[in-house]
């Protein structure tokens, strides 16, 4: 079926035609004799496209495409009327109606119409289920653990994304800065604008103000045309702005006027611009002693810490890492096609006594590492990572130590994984080809 059509219409005769005509084109039709019963057919069946008379019995077709569309704003109307008027007309259109006909004008145009509407409904359709899967993905909800203190850090952002505050996200390296920073924009009056994500540490200072603030044509060599930075893109949303620590001091001086005036001058421009931009920075740096000893402004400081939150370390919330680990396992063994594994006893245990200096991100790389690797249907200490695997409750070993031997494992157990190929072995440890050869050398590997 191409979509489902509702023909509002008391004229039973004309309405069963037009319903014979539709459906011959495969498209599943309703009827409706009233503005009653179609409001109620609305509301029990999934319509994509309404074919509405002007005069009913109960009410105008006029009204009830304002009405309709206040309800249910992806569904798109055609008004169709035996005595049209231009003042109907014009008002079925300011009511939000896809287009005003009248009957018998030309019956051969009524399915392209149709199928003209009925692409906008889809496609609106199609816009809403996208907007509403990235809406879930990002929400506050896909944050997982039961720990108090990831409630605690959600609670806090839950109450700031209401405003247009600025936020300092602070924590370790792979807490989930830019997760939260997703969910607070998500969250907030904002959402349906553009969320942008910047590493302040992954430029240099030139290049950086080039990609925040844009350039003027002819502000230098290669400079052809007036380029948008990234807080003109994000006008009327969120920019996070990660590592902030890393901004060289001059920047910060530019940043701190964005901040205090909602403005700021592109390279090689002599006016302003003007924006409407949330900004939300990231940090795994103490920038209050920064600021405290000169190596970080401390105006600007205190004007990205009006809301600082701490987000807590993996090993801080030992309770989480299963649910965690669970989750990730589930993600990546369907990822390569795999009937997801169960974790033992031991394996959990093992999870919750390391160390996880890396965090979230460091337990997600592992488990996405285990599933390519693994094709066991319960996983138990053989399937972790050598560091794991030999973790003693937090003391390690002098063995665990030896980078040489952790190596030389990994290497020998990933390409058991592909059967000897040595081309998809380097690209499932991140390494050049070659590089893989020299250490298959080293380690006597054959």
């Amino acid at each position: 079926m191409k979509g489902n059509i509702l023909i509002i219409d008391d004229e039973e005769k004309l309405r069963s035609l037009l319903s014979r005509i539709i459906g011959l084109e495969d498209y599943h039709v309703s009827e409706a004799a009233n503005v009653k019963e179609g409001l109620k057919k609305l509301e029990k069946e999934e319509i994509d496209l309404v074919v509405t008379d002007v005069k009913l019995p109960d009410g105008n077709g006029v009204e009830l495409t304002r009405k309709i569309k206040s309800l249910y704003p992806q569904i798109e109307i055609i008004v169709i009327t035996a005595y049209g008027t231009i003042a109907d007309g014009v008002k079925a259109i300011k009511n939000g109606a896809f287009d005003y006909i009248v009957k018998g004008d030309d019956n051969d145009k009524i399915i392209p119409l149709l199928a003209r509407a009925m692409d906008k409904s889809l496609l609106q359709k199609r816009i809403l289920g996208l907007e509403e899967k990235i809406e879930r993905k990002y929400s506050f909800d896909n944050i997982i653990g039961e720990s108090k203190q990831i409630k605690e850090a959600i609670e806090l952002a839950k109450k700031v994304a209401q405003t247009d505050t600025t936020v300092l996200l602070l924590g370790e390296t792979g807490t989930g800065k830019e997760v939260f920073a997703q969910a607070i924009h998500n969250a907030g009056s904002r959402k349906l604008n553009p969320f942008i994500a910047i590493n302040c540490s992954a430029f240099n200072q030139g290049l950086l103000e080039n990609e925040l603030f844009g350039h003027k044509a002819g502000a230098y060599t290669d400079a052809g045309r007036d380029t948008k930075g990234l807080f003109e893109e994000a006008n009327g949303g969120t920019i996070f702005l990660d590592e902030i620590g890393d901004m060289g001091i001059e920047l910060q001086s530019k940043l701190l006027r964005v901040l205090e005036t909602n403005e700021f001058i592109k390279v090689g421009d002599s006016k302003s611009t003007k924006i409407d931009v949330r900004v939300i920075a990231a940090t795994n740096r103490d920038l209050q002693k920064e600021a405290s000893n000169g190596t970080f402004r401390q105006d600007l400081y205190y004007r990205l810490a009006v809301f600082p939150l701490s987000l807590p370390t993996l090993r801080d919330r030992p309770k989480d890492i299963q649910a965690m680990a669970e989750h990730f396992l589930k993600l990546f063994f369907t990822k390569v096609n795999k009937p997801a594994a169960k974790m033992s006893n031991e394996f959990i245990e093992k999870l919750k006594a390391y160390s996880w200096k890396g965090n979230v991100r460091e337990l997600k790389n592992t488990m996405e590492r285990i599933a390519l690797l693994s094709d066991n249907a319960t996983l138990t200490i053989e399937d972790l990572p050598y560091e794991i695997k030999n973790n003693t409750s937090g003391k390690a070993s002098a063995s665990s130590f030896n980078l040489a031997a952790m190596e030389k494992e990994h290497i020998m157990k990933t390409l058991s994984h592909t059967k000897g190929n040595k081309t998809e072995a380097a690209h499932l440890l991140g390494i050049g080809l070659t590089t893989l050869y020299r250490k298959l050398d080293e380690y006597k590997i054959k």
